[in-house]
């Protein structure tokens, strides 16, 4: 028994997940917390970690892994040549060694700075501004104290758009 992965159709893992399962695959669709913002409103939901991929845990001497094709909700078996490519077991045991009490998988990003730390605002409309780094405020951004106008203002902005300074 190995591990290979599966294309689903767009937007369509969880149908894809169902039939698969109804034919007696053991499927692993990993799923972390996205946030969703629509009409000024934020929520988390689940949301699959890889979109559009799925594994799938099968032997493929003893399985019908034809059928897989033809299955609702998939696209296509992921193979090389005409047989399926084997994904090794320690990527998947580690993908589901991430998973929290929920199922879920954590990929939160922690800042790389400590407090006081120095950091140049790479994008944005401060770009190239060099200020202290005070503090995360939330999943995608963080407090960056810079120096405007002669005196020290705290500004968030987004994670990605700071770097150590050197």
């Amino acid at each position: 028994m190995q591990w290979y992965v599966v294309q689903s159709h767009a937007l369509a893992e969880n149908k894809a997940q169902f039939h698969l399962k109804r034919q007696g695959f053991e499927v692993y669709l990993p799923r972390y917390l996205k946030r969703r913002r629509h009409a000024r409103k934020t929520d988390w939901v689940p949301a699959p970690l890889f979109p559009r991929y799925m594994f799938l845990h099968m032997d493929t001497e003893r399985s019908r892994w034809l059928s897989i094709r033809s299955t609702i909700g998939v696209s296509q078996l992921v193979c090389q040549g005409n047989r399926p490519t084997p994904v090794p077991d320690e990527i998947v045991e580690s993908i589901r060694e991430r998973e929290s009490e929920t199922g879920l998988i954590d990929i939160r990003r922690e800042a790389q700075f400590k407090k006081g730390d120095a950091v140049q605002v790479m994008d944005g409309p401060l770009c190239e501004r060099v200020g202290l780094f005070e503090c995360e405020s939330d999943e995608d951004r963080v407090i960056v104290l810079l120096d405007l106008l002669g005196r020290e203002v705290k500004v968030k902005v987004p994670i990605e758009a700071v770097a150590a300074y050197q």
